[in-house]
């Protein structure tokens, strides 16, 4: 008989800030150009007191859109790659793992700074952005579906939802609050940072990385024992 777990098709929903970057380009941009206000609204969002879509969207308000060029520029030049990225994706193409950026980020870097990797736009998810007022307002393209009331902005488990567990083994990558929904839904979860402490709180199975080697040689060691 074939084991379901096998059988399934493996799907990679990774992260962006602090994962694929070893930063977070959002609080980076907010802490460069430092308005006022700006470390409260940040506080409540970490503590999800604000709903990631407040809190993100408050924290870019605080920045006239006129800063446009300033504000791109910074972003992009400031993104570090993490260890490992591009010899992860080939790795997912040559075992055939679908690979997916779910991302709170913003369309403003993270097409520009993923565009030398290749990644299909269509599999790439983020938030987007308008800089025709006077303050520069995040747009939230992919919006929570019924099962989801948190207000994520950039809604993760929806997107998820939409490749069902019982055709795909879903696998997350990630560091933050933005991951934490996703991570209770996925059959493994690769965790830093805040995410980690989540895990660890909530009891759920988790193996901590540092660089996109060690989830290769996790994933590896995985595939030799199923053998």
């Amino acid at each position: 008989m074939t084991d379901n777990h096998t059988a399934k098709k493996r799907i990679v929903f990774c992260d962006f800030d602090g994962t694929i970057t070893v930063n977070d380009n959002i609080i980076a941009i907010i802490k460069h150009f430092n308005p006022d206000g700006w470390e409260k609204i940040a506080e409540q969002t970490i503590s999800q007191e604000l709903t990631i879509k407040d809190g993100v969207g408050q924290l870019f308000r605080l920045l006239p859109a006129s800063m446009q060029k300033e504000v791109v520029d910074f972003s992009i030049s400031n993104a570090r790659i993490r260890d490992g990225f591009a010899s992860f994706l080939t790795y997912c193409k040559e075992q055939q793992i679908e690979f997916y950026v779910t991302s709170g980020g913003i369309d403003f870097f993270v097409y520009p700074i993923l565009e030398p990797y290749g990644i299909p736009s269509d599999h790439i998810y983020c938030n987007g952005s308008d800089f025709s007022g006077g303050r520069i307002e995040i747009l939230w393209p992919n919006p929570c579906d019924e099962h989801c009331s948190n207000d994520c902005g950039m809604c993760k488990t929806t997107i998820m939802r939409r490749f069902p567990a019982d055709q795909y083994e879903r696998i997350i990558i990630g560091d933050s609050v933005t991951d934490f929904e996703g991570a209770k839904l996925a059959d493994l979860v690769f965790s830093r940072s805040h995410l980690t402490v989540k895990c660890q709180e909530l009891g759920l199975p988790h193996h901590e990385y540092e660089t996109f080697h060690d989830i290769i040689q996790y994933m590896d060691a995985e595939r030799e024992t199923a053998k």
